[in-house]
């Protein structure tokens, strides 16, 4: 596979690739190319944008802003790794939705192509309908097929007998249900996840402060802990209260979480919720358990740089070491940028969200 590389400080040499409709970037168009930076979140759209030097020296005019290849819609595949690696990793499989040309007369025009991952497709319209005798993951493979994507889910179980999407795009929604259940959605590639957010997986790469690990800022918070979550409606029909609640969240590594740290040190909290609809109790404990885990999860927080590593990704658990007892350990991605650009070399920037420590 045909790569770009772009000197960088230190023995590695990072190595790029960038396609577009299938087919490798003209060597021309990577010789103008002077920045990539590629976002996931998994809470908001995931973005990339080319950076390219767009000036024909010989033609004396601008060669790529009125290219075909950065028509909108093109579909955009960026690969990043080092040279030497087996394969190149791909962090974003997305479509141009933007063009940003930037003159000055200080400065030879440049072009800025921007685009999002397969999710800018489930927020474009607003729709109202109904969902009949469905669970939440039903409802989730419904609307990915719909948009042309594969759906990997996890089941909800409970079947629900109506649910009404009013005027939303259909991320909207999809975030909505996904919230009552402590839910993440994610789009990789052409693959829509609709699922509890992946803590118990192993470190897909260890960072170590003075090593990889440029820059860590973490944060122990314990306003938000609560020992016990509770969801109550009230069931019409049946003229009786529901009753949900959820008191336990496995931890990450550590045997102090954050509701258990929290009640030791200032005794046992409680939320409760008042929801509406919510039809059965096996809707509501899911709901509460949910909803426990993601609490949780505020525990401790972050943001760090290292050095340009494609492993890390968003929605991916990573392992920190030294940064003492309490803030070394397992940390779940939330959000991740890679940028890899001509003077900086490749660089990753992530946020990260942790439940318990080993600390005590």
């Amino acid at each position: 596979m045909p790569a770009h590389t772009m000197a960088q400080d230190g023995v590695d040499t990072p190595a790029l690739s960038v396609r577009i409709n299938g087919t490798a970037l003209p060597a021309e168009a990577l010789g103008d190319l002077q920045e990539v930076t590629v976002q996931e979140d998994v809470e908001a759209l995931g973005m990339f944008a080319l950076h390219f030097t767009d000036w024909d020296p010989d033609r004396l005019q601008v060669q790529w802003m009125d290219h075909a290849l950065f028509t909108e819609g093109n579909e955009v595949q960026i690969q990043l790794g080092y040279e030497g690696d087996a394969a190149l990793t791909t962090l974003m499989l997305g479509d141009i939705t933007g063009l940003e040309p930037e003159f000055s007369a200080d400065d030879l025009p440049r072009l800025v192509v921007r685009g999002y991952d397969q999710r800018h497709r489930l927020a474009r319209g607003h729709k109202t309908r109904t969902f009949v005798r469905m669970t939440d993951s039903d409802i989730a493979r419904q609307i990915a097929t719909d948009a042309g994507l594969r759906a990997q889910v996890d089941s909800t179980e409970v079947r629900l007998d109506y649910v009404l999407q009013h005027n939303q795009t259909d991320l909207d929604f999809l975030h909505e249900r996904a919230q009552r259940l402590g839910y993440e959605v994610v789009v990789q590639d052409k693959t829509l996840y609709f699922r509890q957010p992946p803590v118990q997986q192993q470190a897909a790469v260890t960072l170590a402060l003075n090593q990889e690990l440029v820059e860590f800022f973490p944060r122990l918070t314990t306003m938000a802990q609560v020992q016990h979550i509770g969801i109550r409606a009230w069931d019409a029909k049946q003229k009786t209260a529901i009753v949900g609640q959820a008191s336990t969240t496995a931890g990450m590594g550590g045997d102090s979480t954050g509701p258990r740290a929290t009640q030791k040190a200032f005794g046992r909290a409680t939320a409760t919720g008042v929801q509406r609809p919510v039809f059965t109790k096996a809707e509501a404990d899911q709901m509460a358990q949910g909803q426990f885990h993601d609490m949780a999860l505020s525990y401790l927080s972050g943001e760090g740089v290292c050095f340009g590593h494609p492993e890390v990704r968003a929605g991916v658990v990573i392992r920190i070491e030294g940064a003492g007892r309490r803030f070394s350990g397992l940390y779940y991605v939330t959000a991740v940028t890679h940028t890899l650009s001509a003077g900086q070399g490749y660089r990753t920037a992530f946020t990260v969200r942790r439940n318990a420590t080993s600390w005590r």
